[in-house]
């Protein structure tokens, strides 16, 4: 479903349909032009029928429904890898080997077939065969531990660190460079991407200063809003500001335009208390839309915090092309940008009712359709 092309036309992915990160991977390569077909259950088609999916995740693919718990059903989704580069599954440890569509099944009608495995404990280890979410794989970690308030329990940042950034972009991550080495070898990989895995890696910077003991416990240190020059504020109306002016430069213009160029050295960390305090008290004596006109075009590192709607209105959003509409619903545009490359098409899935380019003909899919066996 790419427009022109863009640097994944031409590679065929199969997504077995899945909660969070599974899609995100799956939406993250059609962004980019690669045609993405998602397999769901013969119900969930059956019920939703032919409307467009709105799911954001969605986006970009194609649908069908397949019941993998057939023989038949099972043989078609053969035939599909067959013709796949990719397939994207979601189980848990040993069900796509039940099912008949593991990675050795799959590799003997498609040698090149990249088999990408989404799980939140991994393929091997104790807690592969349990269940999890997205706090579990952060809290296992040892990432969950360093987010939040000084004297306040761990906070989990919804569920981005675990399932989207530690996952499914851990996962597309891996199909590209599974993608460049069977370009050396001709022979697909089998991709083992698990959250615990994802997030751990995320977590390297902060590993030689944990462990030395440059960075404290959780909310003291210079990132996690420990310091008084890296935190948000509350603003007259209720609103808030993020301050990053951590460059001694940027901090001196934050000072300079608040007017607060008395205030105690920031070097000396017994000052942090009253430093805090009274920037407190002066972003609450104006409104956020005076303190962004104050802070318009400086260095001083202090920017609105905008819920999802203002963002996607600003001025620097909005001339970037940061976000797009879709079928009515407004959502981020493909990112990271190739220049000179296109981008996939971010039509909303509809469902795929010719299968020949997949390598299943028209006598063969009414056959499975009558059958109920596909969708």
């Amino acid at each position: 479903m790419s427009q022109n092309g863009g640097p994944l036309a031409g590679v065929r992915v199969l997504e077995l349909a899945g909660l969070a990160p599974g899609p995100f991977a799956g939406m993250m390569l059609a962004d980019h032009g690669a045609e993405v077909l998602r397999v769901d259950r013969v119900s969930a088609v059956a019920k939703s029928g032919d409307r467009p999916r709105t799911d954001v995740m969605d986006r970009g693919k194609r649908t069908i429904g397949l019941d993998l718990k057939s023989p038949e059903g099972v043989a078609a989704f053969k035939e599909l890898a067959a013709n796949a580069d990719v397939v994207i599954e979601v189980f848990r440890p040993g069900v796509a080997e039940r099912l008949g569509i593991g990675p050795d099944d799959l590799h003997e009608v498609n040698e090149r077939l990249i088999y990408g495995r989404m799980t939140g404990w991994g393929q091997d280890g104790p807690l592969a065969p349990t269940a999890g979410h997205d706090i579990d794989y952060i809290a296992m970690a040892g990432v969950l531990s360093l987010l939040g308030r000084e004297g306040d329990k761990p906070t989990p940042p919804i569920n981005i660190l675990g399932d989207f950034a530690g996952g499914g972009l851990m996962l597309a991550y891996g199909v590209l460079l599974a993608l460049i080495e069977r370009g050396r070898t001709g022979r697909g990989k089998v991709i083992d991407a698990a959250m615990v895995d994802g997030a751990a890696i995320l977590f390297a910077m902060f590993c030689h200063s944990a462990q030395s003991g440059l960075w404290g416990p959780r909310g003291t240190n210079l990132l996690d809003t420990g310091a008084p020059m890296y935190d948000t504020y509350e603003t007259a109306d209720g609103r808030h500001l993020a301050v990053g002016a951590l460059e001694p430069a940027f901090w001196a213009e934050l000072l300079a335009r608040t007017g607060l160029t008395d205030l105690p050295s920031r070097d000396d960390r017994a000052n942090w208390p009253e430093i805090r305090d009274r920037l407190a008290a002066t972003f609450k004596s104006k409104t956020r839309a005076e303190w962004e006109e104050i802070f318009e075009g400086s260095d001083a590192c202090v920017s609105p915090v905008l819920d999802m709607g203002e963002a996607a209105r600003h001025p620097h959003n909005t001339a970037r092309g940061t976000f797009v509409e879709v079928g009515g619903v407004t959502q981020p545009a493909p990112a990271p940008r190739l220049i000179g490359s296109d981008r996939g098409d971010l039509a909303q899935a509809t469902r795929l009712h010719d299968l020949t380019s997949w390598g299943i003909p028209d006598a063969r899919a009414k056959t499975l359709r009558d059958a109920g066996v596909l969708a």
